[in-house]
């Protein structure tokens, strides 16, 4: 192994170990801290503000950092920038400098992994075709350029399953609201702020809603923005269905109702399938993990007993 190598590693550690030692150091002393403020009958309200005032002060000066690295990258081209906008906003990131901030990371991590190859892989291309050493940086910094946009692809899948798992309990809170007497509008508030404990993703979508509703938006309007917001198809199919009662009039709560036990079939077949696909998924670790344990454990020993006997007798 060579040396630079190694003791890059062993500084490395020895400095992760002294930083982990001081921040394990550090919050025990403020542990210590806030027992004795609440020893003496104080408040830690006043000091956890000061905390996220500080959290949040180094939170705004990173982002402000991201987004002059953004202006460089921004596209011109706004098609692009309308996409990219729809995409964080179904991720869940609304802002107006979430865009200029996407481009921003990109160009940090781009940058970032380049000098970490500079500092750390360089060594490992001794010996080498000097070719190789301009193709993996560039190879790097590409990586590092595209890992947002597959971070920004698992956060919308992510936040797409969320939505989906806490759809079926929001819709029949509606159906409840509904049937008690409230108004659509009402029930969407109402299931909103219920929903919001546990599924806070799905509480925070009927919230916007309703205040775009509030805000004097037409009900058809601000439910199609729903479905754009989600890219959902149950939440398309739900939409379809409030503008279709909407306009012919129809009793909302019966609506509602058939829908809801349309979903709660779906959910039922959903993990039917899921349970049925099991025997098949098991089939790979079956064979190549648990069977030739199984094999080794029941044939071994009388594999061991024909070694030791029948061959040296067949072998006179």
């Amino acid at each position: 192994m060579d040396p630079l190598l190694l003791i890059s590693a062993l500084v490395f550690g020895v400095v992760l170990i002294v930083g982990w030692g001081l921040y394990s150091y550090m919050e025990s002393r403020q542990k210590i801290s806030d027992w004795n403020i609440r020893a003496k009958g104080q408040s830690l309200s006043q000091n956890a503000s000061q905390k996220k005032d500080v959290q949040s002060g180094l939170k705004d000066q990173a982002m402000t950092f991201l987004e002059r690295l953004g202006q460089v990258n921004k596209p011109k081209d706004k098609a692009v920038t309308t996409r990219l906008k729809a995409s964080l906003a179904s991720a869940g990131y609304r802002t107006s400098r979430a865009v200029v901030v996407f481009f921003g990371t990109r160009i940090f991590l781009a940058v970032l992994l380049g000098l970490a190859f500079l500092v750390f892989g360089s060594d490992s291309m001794d010996g080498k075709d000097p070719m190789y050493f301009p193709i993996v940086l560039i190879g790097a910094m590409v990586v590092g350029f595209y890992l947002p946009q597959i971070w920004l692809s698992n956060s919308i899948n992510k936040r797409k399953e969320r939505l989906i798992n806490g759809f079926p309990d929001a819709l029949d809170l509606m159906v409840v609201c509904v049937e008690a007497g409230l108004g659509l509008d009402q029930a969407i508030s109402r299931v909103g702020l219920e929903v919001k404990e546990g599924h806070p993703d799905l509480g925070d979508e009927f919230i916007l809603l309703n205040l775009e509703l509030r805000a004097g938006l037409s009900r058809e309007q601000g439910l199609r923005n729903l479905v754009n917001r989600t890219d959902l198809e149950d939440i398309r199919s739900l939409v379809a269905l409030l503008i279709q009662t909407d306009r012919f009039g129809t009793s909302i709560g019966q609506a509602l109702r058939v829908h809801s036990d349309s979903m709660r079939l779906k959910r039922r077949l959903k993990a039917e399938e899921r349970g049925a696909q099991l025997p098949v998924k098991l089939m790979i670790p079956l064979i190549l993990f648990i069977f030739p344990a199984l094999l080794v454990v029941i044939i071994g020993p009388g594999a061991i007993n024909i070694m030791r006997n029948l061959l040296p007798a067949m072998g006179g």
